[in-house]
């Protein structure tokens, strides 16, 4: 079973796909069916749903608890170790990056034959050299 890490970016296409704004949503959908049929293990950082969170409670208030069950209830393995941050933070000054987005990249680091699977433009052109990354658009699962 091959193992991902999905960052912020793409997880929200799964649970606002009517928004104009968000590109790719096809793909992203094909993604979490993949997760939901039990084809992919997703592998995450402690502040995966947090961080979801935060932006579902600014784009879409209303739906904000319906939508945190939704997420909750995703089945994935919750990484949290000294090694996985250690990396984060190399990336973060490397990167000059937000730490949240290298703590994605990290856990995919530290994960053997995982990919992180990002939407955020910025932080994959910067971090494309280190490896295990890909853009949501070029993912071929």
């Amino acid at each position: 079973m091959k193992r991902i890490v999905v960052d912020a970016s793409v997880a929200i296409k799964w649970l606002v796909p009517h928004r104009p704004e968000e590109a790719d949503v096809g793909k992203a959908l094909a993604l979490f069916e993949q997760i939901a049929c039990q084809d992919r293990l997703m592998v995450q950082p402690p502040h995966f749903i947090p961080e979801v969170m935060a932006v579902i409670a600014r784009l879409e208030p209303d739906y904000a608890d319906r939508l945190f069950i939704a997420v909750s209830n995703l089945e994935m393995t919750i990484e949290n170790n000294a090694t996985m941050y250690q990396t984060a933070i190399r990336l973060s000054i490397e990167l000059k990056h937000h730490l949240f987005d290298t703590l994605y990249h990290a856990v995919a680091l530290h994960t053997p034959g995982a990919t992180l699977i990002t939407a955020d433009e910025a932080y994959y052109r910067k971090a494309q050299g280190m490896g295990q990354i890909v853009r949501l658009q070029d993912y071929a699962g």
